[in-house]
């Protein structure tokens, strides 16, 4: 989980922000508008929106290690060749290269992973590793800590890449990176074994949107009986042996993989599935409106967010702020103590507050109870309406950095609420969602790099913020519909499931 981790901070955390400060440095160096250095970070996010679901739909079939790997490899390559390139063209190669590194630790990285464009192998499977090595009790120090490192860390690493830019150039970034992806990919192909494993699948209870306890329990006290030297049969009424695995032939237990043995990159396969299946589930899930709701309107939210940064360089090294690269990644203290707070305190109140709403309901849960932490996010629209009216009319860019982490924390909260509400209301298609809500939201990303630049310097900030928190308002508007009437649906939804009628199965990964 270190070397995970660490990989999850380099890619996932750092990449995509890396030039942001210096837009406009590398924009006079190259000749170029700031709005043709913003597109090249956009090609990167395309190349991990499209990426992303073959990726999830390879690691279900042939296990995650070789993906890692090769993300962690895209990342040392593109690195490497953004250190060493004196052209545009060369610094968009070197990015889109990187880009294949960011997409692999998604698999649903947590609601936070909502708030920055993160990096490709290292953006969708380390929360499907998580529910891999730990029981669902154990979970949530290591959710917390992923959280932290893709929601509040990602602006962090502005605060530190902006004074490297001013002071040693925006190839340093690059040339400092090289240690750091090549040493993360040394401790990925020798200590990060694979985490995939064949088993009889009832035991997966926290998968399976029916745990059918009762029959596992049953199952258990009949091996219990038996001789530890006689072979184990699970046998029904019909006495046809039923053994469910996910793969067509049961696991073996032998003894433990020796270290060379782990170092295997290919293991064999972990899903009967066949790839077009897995790669068509995220996109069936839209089908459903409420699932729909949940991904447009956290994609969309983010996407806001994402323009800030797009804006930041812009806004700011120029009067009358006047500010260097440094300057400009000082400022993202603001939304990063604005993304830590909001995922400290919805963090810490959500549960206890859906705990009483349950209690009032005369001890029934809902998942709606979930869609109250919305409330926080209708700080999305004050924030960017404030920002843009403050950029506007030049205030003191402490204030524009208050204004930009109030509208994070917003975010925060909105992506929260919405995605815990996903997860309890249709639990079966939680990895679905989450798939194809990061391929929605890396889209958004790479479209709005080709017109915000231009937009706002055309406009002006209060013209791109104000439609922005107008919009934002709109969206956290829709939340009573789902919040009064979402059990209804749900209730319709199981009455009428079109993924049953359509032959698409889903996987539950929390």
């Amino acid at each position: 989980m270190i070397i995970i981790s660490f990989g999850s901070l380099l890619y996932a955390a750092v990449l995509a922000p890396l030039l942001s400060p210096a837009l406009v440095i590398i924009a006079i160096q190259f000749g170029k508008e700031v709005g043709d250095i913003t597109v090249i970070s956009g090609y990167m996010l395309l190349v991990t929106a499209a990426s992303g679901p073959i990726v999830c739909a390879c690691s279900r079939k042939y296990g995650k290690r070789p993906l890692l790997i090769l993300s962690s490899i895209f990342g040392l390559v593109g690195t490497i060749v953004g250190s060493a390139v004196n052209s545009y063209d060369g610094l968009l190669a070197a990015r889109i290269i990187q880009g294949g590194s960011m997409y692999i630790l998604f698999l649903y990285i947590d609601f936070c992973s909502k708030l920055m464009p993160h990096s490709s192998a290292f953006e969708s499977l380390v929360i499907s590793l998580i529910g891999d090595l730990f029981f669902v009790h154990q979970r949530g120090y290591f959710m917390t800590l992923i959280q932290f490192i893709l929601g509040a860390a990602s602006n962090f690493s502005a605060i530190i890449v902006g004074p490297i830019a001013t002071n040693l150039g925006w190839r340093y970034l690059f040339h400092i990176l090289i240690a750091f992806t090549a040493l993360e990919t040394v401790l990925l192909v020798l200590f990060v074994p694979e985490t995939n494993y064949n088993r009889d699948h009832r035991y997966d209870i926290d998968e399976l949107a029916d745990d059918n306890l009762a029959s596992l329990a049953a199952v258990e006290k009949r091996h219990a009986r038996q001789s530890p030297d006689s072979t184990t049969k699970d046998l029904t009424n019909d006495g046809i042996t039923r053994f469910e695995t996910n793969t067509s032939s049961p696991p073996t237990y032998g003894p433990k993989k020796t270290f060379v043995q782990e170092l295997a990159v290919f293991t064999g396969t972990y899903s009967n599935d066949n790839l077009l299946q897995l790669f068509i589930a995220p996109f069936a899930v839209c089908a459903n409106v409420a699932v729909l709701w949940v991904i447009v309107v956290t994609g969309g939210l983010t996407a806001f967010f994402v323009a800030q940064s797009y804006d930041m360089a812009q806004i700011f090294m120029f009067p009358p702020y006047n500010l260097d690269a440094a300057g400009v990644g000082y400022l993202s203290v603001g939304p990063f103590l604005g993304g830590l707070l909001g995922s400290v305190i919805l963090g810490g109140t959500l549960d206890p507050l859906i705990k009483w709403c349950a209690k009032k309901n005369g001890g029934i849960y809902e998942p709606e109870y979930r869609l109250l932490g919305m409330i926080p996010a209708l700080l999305i629209g004050v924030g960017l309406f404030a920002f843009g009216y403050m950029c506007e009319n030049h205030y003191s860019y402490y204030a524009t950095a208050t204004m930009h982490g109030m509208d994070l924390f917003g975010i925060v909260c909105a992506a929260i609420s919405a995605s815990a509400y996903a997860i309890d209301a249709y639990r079966d298609m939680s990895s679905e969602i989450f798939i194809v809500n990061m391929v929605f939201k890396n889209l958004l990303f790479y479209g709005f790099s080709y017109f915000v630049n231009d937009w706002t310097a055309k406009k002006g900030p209060a013209v791109v913020f104000y439609t922005f928190g107008g919009i934002g308002f709109a969206m956290v508007a829709t939340t009573p519909v789902f919040f009064f009437w979402g059990k209804r649906y749900r209730s319709f939804w199981h009455r009428h499931n079109l993924l049953e009628k359509w032959g698409v199965r889903t996987h539950a990964e929390i």
